[in-house]
Parts: structure tokens; C-alpha cells; sequence
């Protein structure tokens, strides 16, 4: 199929790009990658009146640290996260979770941005920003503000973003030291969503564990945490705690659905054991760093 007819604007400023949205009045969408909006526009599963083609603002792109947080660019593409050394720097996690994302080719057009305003429930980089903290900054012609990411998902593919802002950039806080971070998923193929994807951030302190965030995808309608797992392992000492236990009770907080790749227990079973083995896994490697 082709697309159905629309309009084509290329702003070359955030200042015009949330001008065009405001006057598209709800019937105007953001080209920025175009992994999700391409194929959506070709089966016609998309029919927007306007296309804002946010590619050519400078702004938008880039990676920065200020004031104890990494920011990127909206357009920042996936593929540089894997090679910038601020995020080596700061916030690795995200270029850990990158490796998984889709593939070679798609990384180099798919921006940071873009995956997380979309918010797919099996997306590697919404769960991430959800497990870190981050803040999405969004323009409109009413000026700039931040959500924080445990607000900004409402629904499957639905966030808070009002018709006519524009994701400009994420901001991930840094991480206390001595924390330790788990990236892990269970797909298919390599490339494919996760059937189940885990993703921690764990600070250790005076040899237990000070601090937990425990977030999930693949595992829900949104990118999801565990918080009862996290409150419950605030406190432990490494030597005494049951990974087995905590596994199995965040995996208990998920919301899977069954589909044709797999059932809700089995999501969940697995959850429980990927949980267990990855911690485990990164508790045994931070002894020999």
C-alpha cells in the first residue's frame, strides 16, 4: 500500500516545529527516525494530515552532562549512544540497553526520542529512562516543561504529551556510587521485543543493598517497576540475601499479557530466574573489578 495524501513541513527550529504542531491541531505528527511512523504511514494504520520532519534542527541532536545529569537530544540517533563517551561516562546503562535494540540498520535512523515517546511495552530504551529516573523535557508554543517518566506513560502507546509538544530531550540523573546495573532480555531472535526484559539499578553500600529500582519490559502495557521487589531488598546485606525470593516477588508485580509467543506464566517464570541469574551474575563480576 502507499500512504494517504498528506502535508510535509520542515521546520528548521524547535520554535517552528511546535508552531506547525499547534496548528495541526491534533492531526499533525513528528518524523523523526521514522522505524515506527514509515510502515504505520504504508498500511495506512496512520493517516495524519501534516508530517513535521524534525531532522534538520541542530538542537535537537546531542549529548551533554550539567548539574549531576546527561542530557540528550531527542534525534540523538541509537546508534551514537553506543560510541559517546559522556554516557560511557555517566550513564552506561543506556548503551547497554542499546545492544539490544533492534539492529545494525535501524539504530543508525532510530532516535533515543523517538522509542521513548512511542513507549512500546517491549521497547528496551522506555524501560530504561522508567528504571533511571529520567525527565522528558517537551516544547510547545506555551513554553518548555519536564515530566518525569513515572508520569509520562498513561497506556500502550499512550503518554502525557499534549497534541502540540515535542519531545526535545531526556534527562537521566546520575546514579549514586556503588551502584550496579543489570541489562537482560529473553527474545526470540536478536533483534526481535522481548518476550521478557529486566532492567536494575542497584546501589550497594556498606556491603547491602542501599537503594533499588527494578523495572520490566515486555512484561506489561507500559514499561513497568517492582516496588514491593525494591523495598524488600533495601536493607539486605549480599551475603544474606535471597535473589530467588525477590525474583519471584517482583516478578509477581508484572501485568503480562498471553499472546502467540508466550503465556503470562511463562513470562513471569522466566522473569523470576532472569532476575535471580542476572543480579547474581553482576554481584559476582563487581567482586572481581
Amino acid at each position: 500500500m502507499k500512504a494517504a495524501p498528506f502535508d510535509y513541513v520542515v521546520p528548521d527550529s524547535i520554535e517552528a516545529a511546535v508552531s506547525h504542531l499547534a496548528e495541526g491541531a491534533g492531526d499533525a505528527v513528528v518524523l523523526a527516525g521514522g522505524q515506527t511512523l514509515m510502515p504505520l504511514l504504508a498500511l495506512r494504520m496512520a493517516q495524519p494530515g501534516v508530517i513535521v520532519d524534525i531532522n534538520r534542527i541542530k538542537e535537537l541532536s546531542g549529548v551533554s552532562h550539567l548539574d549531576g545529569a546527561t542530557r540528550i537530544g531527542a534525534i540523538t540517533r541509537q546508534a551514537e549512544v553506543l560510541t559517546d563517551p559522556t554516557i560511557a561516562a555517566h550513564v552506561p546503562t543506556i548503551a547497554q540497553a542499546v545492544r539490544f535494540v533492534g539492529h545494525h540498520q535501524t539504530r543508525n535512523r532510530g532516535t533515543v526520542g523517538g522509542s521513548i515517546s512511542l513507549g512500546e511495552p517491549a521497547a528496551e530504551l522506555p524501560c530504561t529512562a522508567l528504571t533511571l529516573g529520567a525527565r522528558i523535557e517537551a516544547r510547545s508554543t506555551r513554553g518548555t516543561r519536564q515530566i518525569a517518566v513515572e508520569d509520562f506513560y498513561l497506556g500502550p502507546y499512550s503518554n502525557a504529551l499534549e497534541p502540540d509538544e515535542l519531545v526535545t530531550a531526556l534527562h537521566f540523573p546520575d546514579l549514586p556510587a556503588g551502584t550496579i546495573t543489570v541489562v537482560h532480555e529473553i527474545a526470540r531472535r536478536p533483534g526481535d521485543f522481548a518476550l521478557v526484559g529486566l532492567i536494575c539499578a542497584l546501589t550497594v553500600e556498606g556491603g547491602a543493598f542501599s537503594r533499588a529500582r527494578i523495572g520490566w519490559f515486555g512484561m506489561g502495557p507500559t514499561p513497568l517497576r517492582s516496588p514491593q521487589a525494591e523495598q524488600a531488598l533495601v536493607g539486605q546485606s549480599l551475603g544474606g540475601v535471597d535473589l530467588t525470593e525477590i525474583g519471584r516477588l517482583a516478578a509477581s508485580e508484572t501485568d503480562p499479557l498471553d499472546d502467540h509467543h508466550a503465556t503470562a506464566a511463562y513470562r513471569r517464570t522466566v522473569g523470576a530466574r532472569v532476575f535471580r541469574r542476572a543480579v547474581s551474575q553482576a554481584l559476582e563480576a563487581r567482586k572481581t573489578a
